[in-house]
């Protein structure tokens, strides 16, 4: 059984962190999730009330029990499923916001994914909260969901311990520290050499580490932020032309930009501008 609410992804969110979707599984033994990377560009949060399923992360398969969670950043690969046996009752919110990322990782969050809630009442309360606004109200009340979504992050912040031992692993820590920097200066021309050095790992370690993290090359990565970028300008410059939101995102040749975003987002800048530039 399940309750959930996707809601609108707002382009010029003023909020420091609003909810993309909000919802709640249980008694689904053959609840199964597997995102590869690159597929979701938003923080989330799965929590396990009853039960247990399994997460695999870091080439291993985990057991996540109740009191237990798991946290995924933007752009990872997502694996995790319920347990056939005893399937598990669990509460997950998807979020976004400016400044996340940087608030994230002072915290320390990049340096596990698996999590233990030591108070886990107060945020399956707020949890709830937030999953009601959403039913009932939709996008009606937006500083009440950002609001909301503050909250469930604050006790989340205040009460999760990192699972320690063979749950936990810090190997891809150099990677996701640089993964803002890298995302605020995709535009500029991509030298893997410094981005290495600022590692402090060979460029061939720097690349191996990235994709044992993201699932992705590094200048994979770089596309993926450049043409994210492009797609906000086309549709916040509406006055701009197509060549120089190519050439501020990073590509000289119109061209070139062109046949990456056709790849990406399978239609042209135009067309997308056409689209979504309402």
């Amino acid at each position: 059984m399940q309750r959930q609410s996707h809601l609108l992804t707002l382009p010029n969110n003023p909020f420091f962190c609003f909810p993309e979707s909000v919802g709640n599984y249980w008694s689904h033994p053959d609840h199964f999730t597997l995102r590869t990377a690159g597929s979701l560009n938003n923080f989330n949060i799965h929590y396990v009330v009853s039960g247990k399923g399994y997460v695999e992360w870091d080439g291993k398969v985990h057991t996540l029990e109740a009191g237990e969670a798991v946290l995924y950043f933007p752009l990872q690969r997502q694996h995790y499923y319920s347990s056939k046996d005893d399937p598990w009752d669990i509460r997950w919110v998807h979020f976004y916001g400016s400044g996340l990322q940087d608030y994230m990782i002072e915290r320390g969050f990049h340096k596990s994914q698996l999590w233990t809630i030591r108070q886990p009442a107060a945020w399956v309360q707020v949890h709830e909260e937030l999953l009601v606004e959403a039913e009932t109200h939709r996008m009606l009340r937006p500083t009440k969901l950002s609001a909301l979504t503050y909250a469930i992050l604050s006790v989340f912040v205040e009460q999760a311990v990192p699972i320690s031992g063979s749950k936990a692993s810090s190997s891809g820590n150099r990677i996701l520290e640089l993964l803002p920097l890298m995302q605020q200066e995709a535009a500029q021309p991509f030298v893997l050499e410094q981005w290495a050095e600022q590692a402090g790992v060979s460029p061939y370690y720097f690349c191996k580490l990235f994709r044992s993290v993201m699932e992705m090359t590094p200048m994979d990565f770089i596309t993926r932020s450049r043409l994210q970028m492009a797609k906000q300008w086309l549709l916040e410059r509406k006055e701009v032309n197509i060549g120089e939101i190519a050439a501020d995102a990073g590509y000289p040749s119109v061209s070139y930009f062109n046949k990456r975003f056709m790849e990406h987002e399978g239609m042209t800048p135009t067309v997308y501008r056409q689209l979504y530039g309402i």
